[in-house]
């Protein structure tokens, strides 16, 4: 049995579409879990520390880092026997009285209920801190030029964060603004 060449033409024109489709409906897939915590998240306000935000390979952002990111050691020491490295943890959020959320405890495993978000700890612990750090994924702000080194000034003086967190407690980082401290 042979296979004309307008067989395999009439083949190949379909085994192309369907290699475009997969290829397009995996990048809407990374584009919709990326936006669901905007679509579905409660807004967070995180407080920001000051962090030099410029990078010639990433393009114009801003780093970012948040009170919430240093756990304390003895938070985690109750936990010793299975922290590791990358670690997923739940960092427990509490409103303060400016509408700012602040660190309240860690959890290994999701918890059921309350204000949590969703991170890693980093490879290190800072001996002089006596702290962990813990990424959310949430540690750069994409911004033209001038309004990145104007985030810059921002998180000079305060600036809080506004974040959306989802249920599963995965954060996306929506923008950054000026804070007055009450």
């Amino acid at each position: 049995m042979t296979v004309s060449r307008s067989g395999k033409n009439r083949l190949l024109i379909p085994a192309l579409c369907l290699a475009v489709l997969l290829q397009a409906g995996i990048l809407a897939m990374v584009y919709i879990n990326a936006q669901i915590p905007l679509w579905t998240g409660k807004p967070v306000l995180l407080k920001t520390l000051p962090v030099d935000p410029r990078s010639l390979f990433r393009g114009n952002y801003a780093r970012l880092t948040y009170d919430i990111s240093q756990i304390p050691v003895a938070d985690l020491n109750r936990h010793a026997a299975v922290i590791r490295p990358d670690q997923q943890v739940y960092v427990l959020l509490a409103p303060g009285p400016d509408q700012v959320y602040t660190y309240r405890g860690i959890h290994l495993e999701k918890p059921r209920d309350g204000d949590f978000i969703r991170g890693r700890l980093d490879n290190y612990r800072e001996k002089t801190s006596g702290s962990y750090r813990v990424r959310f994924g949430i540690e750069a702000y994409f911004a033209p030029k001038e309004k990145a080194l104007a985030i810059e000034k921002q998180l000079q003086s305060s600036a809080v964060a506004r974040v959306y967190i989802s249920g599963s407690g995965k954060a996306a980082l929506e923008a950054i603004h000026a804070h007055e401290t009450p």
